[in-house]
């Protein structure tokens, strides 16, 4: 066993994470409107901190991802490990944030700064203990594959090009793991254990448009129901009408094994939530939208577009709504849902990409190496299987392999679980170690 090698390393790893966080790899839906020298310059600072890693047969994926094979002493159960170097924009010129949102800086503990828990600090971590272990010559059981995408915030192809370049070469995973969960404090009210969610799924992601289309006009002559209004009307039909909850099999194993853990009057209905699904769903739904988003199908209108000019009535009026579609449910069902609800003609609905949900992952050895090494390195926590509401580059690997699983393996509170793709994200940089540790382990831990 490859054990850490004292504050130098430890310094090392911080300073390569501020390093990379620094660089502005915003991925956009427009290549034309990606900023190629950030991603390049992230890629060369990359390969100057790890050059044992980059010293392996890699090959470049949709222009600046990264495939990466480690040879092992056998081929038979390849393992692939992922992480994303892109990151989301800065909103409002990085309005809230306490440090700059690109400044890397160290306080209080943590690194500050856009990436660091999505997903750097996992890349990060992937390549601190890869290096570690090449540096002694460290051979794995089984061949390693690093796949690091960069544009997984935009669904870009750098992961369906990934799984190509792997099925060209006959690759078939025995398990695939990416972001995903974390060694999650705050998780469930009144549980004060950490859980260790591992996603052995996730709800498809699904974008609808609705539009309305009307004469139009000066504003000082409106007529009633016209283009924005009946938006307006849709929208709130829509918000106030949510799809059937119900608790799929990996959010009752959930449940199963936090119920311990719980305070005494909730154990039974954890303890039994399969038997009990439909009162602990109804339970959670009353809990809070995040509790709530476990149990059904989402729909978030996100973007608004209308007049152009504050004395003009639109002509059309249209919103963007992002749907996460719940196991058990289909892309159908929530169309139809949607069109259930809005119950007017005049409003388009349109679909401007979807996709189902990922299959269920089986919890069988690979599995279990994952919980006894997320139980071994974090002692304090229990480790769990749970569906995954947010889309990851993994969903694209389930073409190629049965065992896909999305797990970061760091703590974080409910606050910081919050900061992803807000302002104030931040890693502990104790947590950032430890998450070096796991990856490591559970390289050493391969058979």
């Amino acid at each position: 066993m490859v054990t850490w090698e004292g504050a130098a390393s430890s310094e090392r790893a911080v300073a390569s994470l501020q390093a990379l966080v620094r660089i502005e790899t915003v991925s956009h839906p427009d290549p034309d409107r990606v900023d190629v020298a950030a991603f390049e310059a992230f890629g060369a600072e990359l390969a100057s901190r790890y050059p044992r890693l980059h010293d392996l047969e890699h090959v470049v994926v949709a222009r600046h991802g990264l495939l990466v094979r480690w040879p092992g002493r056998s081929d038979e159960r390849p393992v692939v490990l992922m992480a994303h170097l892109d990151v989301v924009p800065v909103a409002d010129g990085g309005a809230g944030w306490s440090h700059p949102a690109f400044g890397g800086d160290l306080v209080d503990g943590s690194v500050w700064g856009r990436g660091t828990l999505d997903d750097k600090g996992q890349l990060v971590a992937i390549c601190e203990a890869v290096e570690a272990l090449l540096a002694h010559a460290f051979v794995p059981a089984q061949d390693v594959w690093l796949s690091f995408g960069c544009t997984e915030e935009v669904s870009g192809s750098g992961a369906t090009d990934a799984v190509e370049e792997l099925r060209a070469r006959g690759v078939a995973p025995w398990f695939v793991l990416d972001e995903g969960g974390a060694v999650a404090h705050d998780a469930f009210p009144g549980v004060s254990t950490p859980i260790g969610v591992v996603g052995v799924t996730e709800k498809g992601t699904t974008t609808l448009e609705l539009t309305v289309e009307g004469r139009g006009g000066h504003a000082s002559t409106p007529a009633r129901h016209g283009p924005t209004a009946r938006l307006a009307r849709a929208i709130t039909r829509l918000d106030a009408s949510s799809m059937p909850s119900s608790l799929p099999e990996p959010t009752v194993e959930l449940f199963r094994r936090m119920a311990p853990h719980a305070p005494l009057p909730l154990r039974p209905l954890m303890a039994n939530a399969g038997r009990l699904a439909p009162v602990l769903a109804r339970a959670l739904v009353a809990a809070g939208p995040e509790a709530a988003a476990m149990t059904r199908t989402t729909f978030a209108v996100t973007t608004l577009s209308g007049s152009p000019a504050h004395n003009v009535i639109a002509q059309t009026a249209r919103a963007g709504v992002n749907v996460r579609v719940m196991v058990g449910d289909t892309v159908a069902d929530a169309l139809a849902h949607v069109r259930r609800v809005v119950k007017d003609d005049r409003v388009l609905v349109d679909v401007v990409d979807a996709s189902e949900p990922s299959p269920v992952s089986p919890r069988d050895e690979a599995f279990a190496l994952l919980a006894t090494t997320i139980e071994e390195v974090f002692p304090d926590a229990v480790a769990a299987p749970y569906v995954m509401m947010a889309a990851t580059d993994a969903r694209h690997f389930t073409a190629i392999c049965d065992r896909v699983y999305r797990f970061a393996p760091f703590r974080m509170t409910k606050a910081q679980r919050e900061a992803i793709h807000s302002y104030d994200e931040h890693l502990g940089v104790d947590d950032f170690l430890d998450g070096i540790r796991w990856y490591r382990r559970l390289l050493e831990a391969l058979r």
